[in-house]
């Protein structure tokens, strides 16, 4: 039984991380929106079995980023311009009154780990650009549990509604987005929560707006 228990803690293990490695692959799309996930291929890729890949898949398909398809397998989750406009939407207002909160509570070692997410990409030309997706995902998710707000931190469809913004992969560039994440730290740092609200506001604001330009033009990412 101690044998059996065992395994399955590795198994479990073995899927977390796959499901952390696909993960970061569909948001740099490098799965594209469509694909099918071919389960052998893609169990020889990381040499782990079925088991531990199928649990991954489940985990992924959970946050809407695969879906299982009856008699025909997983595929990676089209992406819905529109959808991504409302989740944007959503974003915007739950994480403004978070910077706005996180602003009169926030640490200088809170400040610190803020800054270690992007210091390295400061001042670089090239960046990774999944390990950029991995580090601006963990930055907003941090606005929301900093905000000290009970309800936002507990408020479960809040980490559907913030994976959902990064299906588009980057919508912008690095360079454009990350002097706007440093502006949004230096407001928090400065416990100005008016500012920090707006600044966060006017980063999903811009990035609505390229979505609109692209649905104008019918373009899907």
């Amino acid at each position: 039984t101690k044998n059996n228990f065992s395994m399955e803690i590795k198994h479990q293990d073995l899927s977390y991380q796959v499901y952390k490695q696909m993960k970061a692959m569909i948001l740099a799309k490098e799965f594209q929106p469509g694909e099918k996930l071919k389960q052998e291929q893609i169990a020889n890729m990381f040499g782990v079995s079925r088991m531990p890949l199928h649990k991954a898949f489940q985990m992924l398909e959970n946050e809407m980023l695969v879906e299982n398809l009856p008699r025909r397998g997983f595929y990676v989750t089209k992406i819905d311009n529109a959808q991504l406009i409302d989740a944007f939407e959503c974003r915007e207002a739950l994480e403004g009154v978070a910077a706005r909160r996180a602003a009169t509570t926030i640490s200088d070692e809170d400040i610190s780990y803020l800054k270690s997410l992007f210091k390295p990409f400061v001042g670089k030309k090239k960046m990774d650009i999944k390990k950029y997706i991995e580090a601006d995902q963990e930055f907003h998710n941090a606005i929301l549990k900093l905000s000290g707000n009970t309800v936002l931190r507990r408020f479960e469809i809040l980490s559907n509604i913030t994976l959902r913004t990064y299906r588009g992969g980057l919508i912008r560039q690095p360079e454009n987005t990350l002097p706007e994440h440093l502006g949004i730290i230096d407001a928090l740092a400065k416990a100005d929560g008016e500012f920090a609200e707006k600044l966060i506001r006017e980063h999903s604001k811009k990035t609505c707006k390229v979505l609109r330009e692209i649905l104008l033009t019918k373009t899907d990412f």
